[in-house]
């Protein structure tokens, strides 16, 4: 199916969006396919960025928030937000092999397990978890605040999953491969 909304143009979006398209070229040499779209609302987008900027971000690093970022962007199947996440694991310090791992919940590291495991079941589970699962988390040494940072960013990553579910922006970062492909090649 044919993309139904497309990438506006700066001068397709009102001033107030123009604005955040300037900055957002000016800090990241581009203005991504999504918050493009995203800035058919100048609203949302600037509310967004705001949220997403600040999401989760007292209680977990660079490197935990692209785990999470990458943990339901695979359960809600965004290959947007996979491929920008890779590319962005990756500028973190994640190895390809270990973004795969964070996307399948499989990672060895007990701290980044832990979050993967309950963000991803969160998702699944439309705002429910598991017990075990909220508790492992505990026993990694976060507490309520944690939680309630963990579901902010997972309601922040979620936020751009279904906005390209519902646009089908094209995506402008490379492919991240499908976790089926690569259980035939393993």
């Amino acid at each position: 199916m044919s993309n139904l909304i497309k990438v506006p143009t700066r001068d397709q979006v009102d001033a107030k969006a123009q604005g955040v398209f300037d900055n957002l070229q000016k800090q990241l040499g581009t203005v991504p396919n999504l918050y493009a779209v995203i800035g058919y609302s100048s609203d949302a987008l600037t509310n967004f960025l705001t949220y997403s900027s600040q999401a989760g971000g007292n209680s977990f690093t660079k490197k935990e928030k692209e785990a999470i970022d990458l943990a339901v962007s695979e359960v809600n199947g965004c290959s947007y937000c996979l491929a920008a996440h890779t590319a962005l694991g990756k500028m973190a310090g994640f190895t390809e092999e270990e973004t795969q791992q964070l996307r399948a919940t499989t990672i060895a590291d007990p701290r980044l397990n832990a979050i993967t495991k309950l963000a991803a079941n969160i998702s699944l589970n439309r705002g429910k978890a598991d017990d075990q699962l909220v508790q492992n988390f505990f026993d990694q040494g976060f507490d309520e605040k944690g939680l309630i940072d963990l579901l902010a960013a997972v309601t922040a990553i979620t936020f751009t999953n279904y906005t390209h579910g519902l646009t089908k922006v094209p995506v402008d970062f490379p492919a991240a491969v499908p976790l089926e492909d690569l259980a035939l090649v393993a």
